[in-house]
């Protein structure tokens, strides 16, 4: 089995459109999408490795030093899978798009590092 990893991605637009939602219907969306969530994560089954969960702020480190930045990474999750394919396939008909305001889901493989 292969190792991915995967992130989910939401928009500043739609995360906007979201956040402006009539607050009772959101409350209720997110009740409705949890309960969704954790019906995919239970049908994964053994392929679930870590469950994952949203993400914070954003720092960035480089050359000029540490800067908060702004991305459209939502929350991750890792699995394994027989391909990239089944990996991938996996989250057609997710949650996170189908009730939430999440754009997709990018799905990479966990290479192994390579030593000398």
């Amino acid at each position: 089995m292969k190792k991915f990893l995967a992130i989910y991605l939401v928009s500043a637009e739609r995360r906007a459109a979201w956040d402006a939602m009539d607050p009772a219907v959101r409350k209720a969306r997110e009740a409705d999408g949890m309960k969704a969530w954790l019906a995919w994560q239970e049908a994964q089954g053994r392929a679930l490795v870590d469950g994952g969960g949203p993400l914070g702020r954003t720092k960035s480190v480089g050359p000029e030093g540490v800067r908060d930045v702004r991305n459209a990474m939502a929350g991750y999750v890792i699995l394994e899978a027989e391909s990239h394919e089944a990996a991938a396939r996996l989250f057609e008909n997710h949650p996170h798009f189908t009730i939430f305001p999440g754009e997709r889901v990018e799905i990479m493989e966990c290479l192994p590092v390579l030593t000398m």
